[in-house]
């Protein structure tokens, strides 16, 4: 029996293999990047958490379950291109992690590992709802 290659081309959104059967579908999207709460400085964790747009993330991700929230599932004031400059800030901050589901990328506050680190921040946050 003859070995197949296994290099894919990408026709019509589908990637296939040599003998022309599909494969999972390619994902065009580059991965987020996310840093572990222990690299990252308080003064980047503190800048994370001061702006409203971000707190209001925070908050909505606090109250819902790991990898329930999809990024256009958010109702904020902001454009398409703000709001994932705001899940950036969360990532860089260690309080985000993201994964691909299909078309939807799904999130993750990670309080625990945050927490770890910065003990009480995300509570004092999450209790100070509204206040400037």
């Amino acid at each position: 029996m003859a070995a197949q290659s296994r290099e894919s081309t990408a026709r019509g959104g589908r990637a296939t293999v040599e003998s022309g059967q599909p494969t999972a579908a390619a994902s065009h999207r580059t991965p987020p990047v996310h840093t572990p709460p222990r690299d990252v400085p308080l003064e980047t964790a503190l800048l994370a958490l001061a702006d409203p747009v971000r707190q209001t993330l925070v908050r909505e991700l606090a109250g819902a379950a790991d990898w329930e929230r999809a990024c256009g599932s958010f109702d904020v004031p902001v454009t398409k291109a703000t709001l994932s400059r705001h899940f950036a800030v969360l990532r860089e901050a260690g309080l985000l992690e993201q994964r691909d589901a299909g078309p939807k990328r799904l999130n993750r506050l990670r309080r625990a590992e945050f927490d770890e680190c910065f003990p009480g921040l995300l509570d004092l946050v999450l209790r100070t709802e509204g206040r400037s």
